[in-house]
């Protein structure tokens, strides 16, 4: 299955190299997207630098930061277009493991969508705090409850999606950004009949850089699924997409 690995980055220099030459190592078959948002640190040439030395790395330069969702849209449309088979989203910040890669491409070969999942068997968040994994657990399960779809970790940005499934996605009306994409994602996939996958992941924090996640964009998510929950309940049909 060809696969497009897609990075969005914005400030991202400190792990870039790093995250390129390790997911080199770990699936050495798939090309790698790096969507930079204008970063003043220097990424989008650093990454192209790295790309002369392991081949296989695109960058996609955007004149400014517009958002993880935007960057996601615009690295699926760039695969798309390319005829990708199997679109990858992956974090620049080392927070995702690159050798679990080939893991999420092997599930989605029996399914549509495959999610990397923090919150079944064999997943793990070593370095929250209880409380941390508490209310990103209860986020999670409020979620699925709300909007009737069975997956554990829809906030997880470690994910696969067949390129035949992106395709039947209303992309262009996609709304959501940060946590609230991914559920978006998720939900819209699962309403149109998407076989989800989850596989265990190991989630860590960056040690470099920082966090681009913010209290407004967790606030944002949430009322964004509670407004789609709502809707589908009285309608029975998905509201998000539009």
């Amino acid at each position: 299955m060809r696969a497009l690995v897609v990075l969005p980055t914005y400030n991202e220099a400190a792990t870039i190299e790093e995250v390129l030459r390790r997911l080199r190592a770990a699936a050495p078959d798939a090309d790698v997207l790096v969507v930079d948002d204008g970063s003043p640190d220097g990424t989008a040439d650093l990454a192209g630098k790295v790309g002369e030395d392991i081949g296989g790395v695109e960058v996609l330069r955007r004149p400014a930061k517009s958002g993880l969702g935007r960057a996601y849209l615009a690295g699926f449309a760039w695969g798309l277009e390319r005829g990708y088979e199997a679109l990858m989203e992956m974090d620049a910040d080392l927070s995702h493991d690159p050798t679990v890669v080939p893991d999420l491409l092997r599930a989605l070969e029996g399914a549509d969508l495959v999610i990397g999942s923090r919150y079944i068997p064999g997943g793990a968040i070593p370095q929250w705090s209880r409380g941390r994994r508490l209310l990103s657990r209860l986020g999670n399960v409020y979620s699925a409850w709300m909007l009737g779809v069975p997956v554990a970790d829809l906030t997880s940005g470690f994910r696969a999606f067949r390129a035949d499934l992106l395709r039947r996605l209303p992309l262009e009306r996609i709304s959501a950004d940060g946590y609230g994409f991914q559920i978006e994602m998720a939900y819209l996939s699962a309403s149109l009949g998407a076989r989800v996958a989850e596989v265990p992941i190991r989630f860590v924090d960056r040690v470099e850089g920082e966090s681009k996640m913010s209290w407004r964009i967790t606030v944002e998510a949430l009322r964004l699924v509670t407004v789609w929950g709502v809707a589908r309940r009285f309608t029975r049909r998905p509201m998000a997409g539009r």
